[in-house]
């Protein structure tokens, strides 16, 4: 690939910075038991040590297990050394922004890894320790890895809208194919063409694309072909993409998903990013989605400066009793109920799934007896009395759809629109990789 030009200024300093660090090394190589750390790459004003390197691959090879067959050390080396990179440029973007990952945050990050491996974090550090990895690398890899999360969420993720036409004609697209939940779990493989790629570029990616596709097709594990060859930033997991329904894959491998089965694997497809090939590892599938719902009304009062806690508690337990005696609900409900949206309305809800209401309310509506009348209680919105008139299990597929469908376009659209970005990313920054002789 070719070196983005940039301006002179911009170049010189990137020459003071590594000849600073360069420095900083050789001074202290004086001691003779010192060894000059080597530069693997350059990316922006930026360095990848090759300490750095061995110790991301030495993490990999940890996480891959003992019973992974991963590809030669040269072709892994290579293949984390481009991660590192791209993972180098989109930090460097967030950070020009102002995206940064505090501590606590971190710190916290870290007690969730542990305790979802059953352990606490003095025990996750020594397990760490006795693969080989140096757990103040891997608390920075975390560091790297949420960041990039909120450099993906400012840069790409916050510009995807969904608009109802689209969900519409999604669904009359498929035809009653989402009357299911029916789920791949796909791995692909992804040769990427440069943004203005020449007939040469074209022909090149091309013929690679469909050796990798005659060795799968004839038997060579998919995993270690991905492992190996791929460019997209899921080759060192195999190019799992992990589940998903075939609506949030991009078009271009959904298309060919109707007429296969798991194990196939697919003819070599053309995108705007390059080649590709997957293969289908498993299915799943639903055809119901059935939730249980309730039927609430509700008075709400907020809180304000005049009314202490306590007198509106007061003033809701006058109603509740006014209720229990045999004042309507409704009417009081559009008398005294402070919620915009369900006081015209005698304080009804509508039939709602519990999950979707705050998690006080929630509470309540799932545990009160029908047609009782609550005590006031206290949510982020003030504090209410509620009733349950009615519940259900309520058939939601098509409400599912729609939903599934709104989920299915914006995974695609940020699948889609992440892979470009990345790639322009790439292609507008200086990046020298010293592995291999040249530049890119």
């Amino acid at each position: 690939m070719k070196i983005a030009t940039h301006s002179s200024t911009r170049t010189l300093i990137q020459i003071v910075i590594i000849c600073f660090y360069l420095c900083l090394v050789i001074g202290g190589n004086a001691h003779a038991n010192l060894l000059l750390d080597r530069i693997v790459a350059v990316v922006e004003s930026d360095v990848i040590t090759e300490s750095e390197l061995r110790e991301r691959i030495n993490v990999v090879k940890a996480q891959a297990g003992a019973q992974a067959k991963l590809p030669d050390e040269a072709t892994l080396t290579e293949q984390v050394l481009q991660r590192m990179i791209i993972e180098r440029l989109q930090v460097e973007w967030g950070q020009r922004r102002g995206i940064t990952v505090d501590d606590i945050s971190l710190d916290q990050a870290m007690r969730n890894l542990a305790q979802r491996n059953q352990l606490d974090l003095d025990q996750f550090r020594s397990a760490l320790l006795q693969q080989g990895i140096d757990y103040v690398a891997f608390r920075d890899q975390v560091r790297t890895e949420m960041t990039i999360g909120q450099v993906v969420r400012r840069a790409v993720e916050s510009n995807i809208q969904v608009s109802p036409s689209e969900i519409d004609a999604l669904l009359e697209s498929q035809q009653g194919s989402l009357n299911t939940n029916a789920e791949y779990r796909i791995a692909h493989i992804l040769i990427q063409l440069p943004q203005d790629p020449t007939p040469s570029d074209i022909e090149t990616a091309k013929t690679k694309i469909e050796t990798i596709h005659k060795r799968a097709i004839e038997g060579e594990s998919f995993t270690q072909l991905a492992i190996a060859n791929s460019q997209a930033q899921d080759a060192l997991e195999g190019g799992d993409l992990g589940w998903r329904n075939k609506n949030q894959l991009s078009n271009v491998f959904s298309r060919q998903l109707a007429n296969m089965k798991p194990g196939d694997i697919s003819e070599t497809l053309r995108s705007s990013s390059g080649f590709h090939i997957f293969r289908i590892l498993d299915m799943r599938g639903n055809d119901k989605v059935m939730v249980q719902q309730v039927l609430p009304r509700h008075i709400l009062i907020r809180t304000n400066a005049v009314r202490t806690d306590q007198q509106i508690r007061q003033d809701l337990v006058s109603l509740r009793s006014r209720i229990i005696n045999g004042e309507d609900f409704s009417e009081l409900a559009r008398a005294h109920s402070e919620d915009p949206g369900s006081a015209s309305k005698g304080g009804e809800l509508g039939w709602t799934a519990p999950s979707s209401f705050a998690p006080a309310f929630r509470e309540v509506t799932e545990t009160i007896p029908l047609n009782e009348v609550s005590e006031p209680f206290k949510s982020h919105f003030g504090w209410h009395i509620l009733q349950v008139t009615d519940r259900r299990e309520h058939d939601n597929s098509d409400e599912a759809r729609r939903s599934q469908a709104r989920d299915f376009i914006r995974q695609r659209k940020l699948s889609e629109e992440t892979e470009l970005w990345l790639r322009q990313l790439r292609d507008e920054s200086y990046v020298e990789n010293r592995l291999i002789s040249g530049s890119q």
